[in-house]
């Protein structure tokens, strides 16, 4: 009876097994990254590279300034970017010369390649971060930060901090104000906040100036419906944004008359801003090359533009794991999908393979920054010097950990965009 059981519970695992057993998910490289293939292994600088797609670029740049309210401007963030040439790219696409920075050696780039644009912080700086841009501004740069830059603020603690700054340089300082409109991290809460930093700027006219607002409302979707719709809370998003506005205008109504940053929004909620919102310019950086994390439906129409291609160092048939037993090829057997074994140049980066279709990290063996191993079917036909391609799942850190980024379009390497800088020692 033991045997019997033993029998049929082994005949029906191995059922189970059969019918659980994984389909094959592999192919070749689709046309778009066969011609990539093509053009990184005859002309790729045979390490991981991070590419831009032009014109999918292009086409994005587009797809934003199309869907933008009537009368808002547009501001490039830089760190969804950050190359001065890609940026340079989305200036000339999107018309806009201002700029959102998070990095003090990003805002002293940018002002030293563009003295151009128009520069507004995405978040509170340390005033030794401030202090240091004004040091390492070239004299000539042609960029005049008392006009071209906006320092944002999030307390009177820190603009007391940015007043002694300004003494000591005998600068005008450009403050905006950033305001919580529910993401909750950081900013004012309350339109009654607003007055002491307006008294203690108008009591400074020579030293400070106030240049607007800035409220991020990534917050907005991201609770479950049942709690709260996407439209209920952007509704009350915009109208804790109109009444900082509603308070400045009572409070200093000589504003009016002034124009004045009103800024918000972010790649997840850009499209969903219409006519009704009190932003006089909305702020979208990653949308324009799309990673992963922003496949969203307000996205849709926009295509991804920047992946990673890493060569293939060694390809192998079958799975061939660590240790006495044969659990590589029982996996292999059982899962089409490991039939074939890659070593890359490279891993374990924020981003999925992509290409060809059906490639997967193996997870008993682990991840590796060095070699890292991919599994695939047998189709998926890569030999040594093929690359795999990945789509990054962000964009601000993923686009700085490659060196110069590769420009493509129609199928030709046309250009090397270095990155912005991550900043020397003091």
């Amino acid at each position: 009876m033991k045997r019997r059981t033993f029998l049929i519970g082994l005949g029906g695992g191995l059922a189970l097994a059969w019918w659980l057993k994984p389909g094959d998910r592999g192919a070749p490289h689709a046309p778009y990254f066969q011609t990539l293939n093509d053009l990184f292994r005859a002309q790729g600088p045979g390490r991981p590279v991070l590419l831009i797609d032009r014109q999918r670029l292009a086409t994005n740049c587009r797809r934003l300034t199309a869907l933008l309210p009537p009368g808002r401007d547009y501001r490039i963030v830089a760190k969804s970017l950050p190359s001065v040439p890609l940026i340079r790219e989305v200036m000339a696409l999107t018309g806009t010369r201002r700029v959102m920075v998070f990095h003090q050696p990003f805002i002293t780039a940018l002002a030293a390649a563009e003295p151009g644009c128009d520069l507004l912080l995405g978040k509170p700086m340390p005033v030794n971060a401030a202090a240091r841009f004004y040091e390492e501004l070239p004299a000539d740069a042609g960029f005049d930060p008392d006009q071209q830059l906006q320092w944002l603020i999030d307390s009177e603690a820190r603009l007391r901090e940015y007043l002694t700054l300004a003494r000591r340089l005998r600068r005008r300082l450009l403050v905006n104000i950033e305001l919580d409109v529910g993401l909750h991290r950081g900013g004012l809460t309350e339109p009654a906040q607003l007055d002491a930093l307006l008294t203690l700027i108008e009591a400074h006219p020579d030293r400070l100036g106030f240049s607007g607002f800035m409220g991020y409302d990534a917050h907005v979707g991201k609770l479950p419906a049942v709690v709260e719709s996407r439209e209920d809370s952007l509704r009350k998003s915009q109208a804790v944004y109109q009444g900082f506005i509603d308070r400045l205008y009572r409070l200093q109504p000589k504003y009016r008359e002034q124009r004045l940053t009103f800024n918000g929004a972010g790649s997840p909620t850009v499209a969903l801003h219409g006519d009704e919102t009190p932003l006089n310019e909305l702020a979208a950086g990653s949308a324009l090359v799309k990673p992963a994390d922003f496949d969203l439906d307000t996205l849709a129409d926009f295509e991804p533009a920047a992946f990673i291609a890493a060569p293939v160092l060694k390809a192998m048939d079958g799975l061939h794991l660590p240790g006495p037993l044969p659990l590589g090829d029982a996996w292999a057997l059982w899962d089409p999908n490991r039939a074939r074994t890659y070593f890359i140049y490279g891993g374990y980066w924020k981003a999925e393979p992509v290409s060809p279709a059906g490639i997967a990290p193996n997870s008993l063996y682990g991840v590796s920054t060095n070699q890292m191993m991919y599994n695939g079917a047998d189709s998926t036909a890569l030999e040594v010097n093929d690359q795999i391609f990945f789509r990054p799942t962000q964009s601000e850190f993923v686009l700085l950990q490659f060196g110069d980024l590769a420009a493509v379009s129609d199928g030709t390497l046309q250009d090397w965009w270095p990155p912005l800088p991550q900043g020397e020692g003091a």
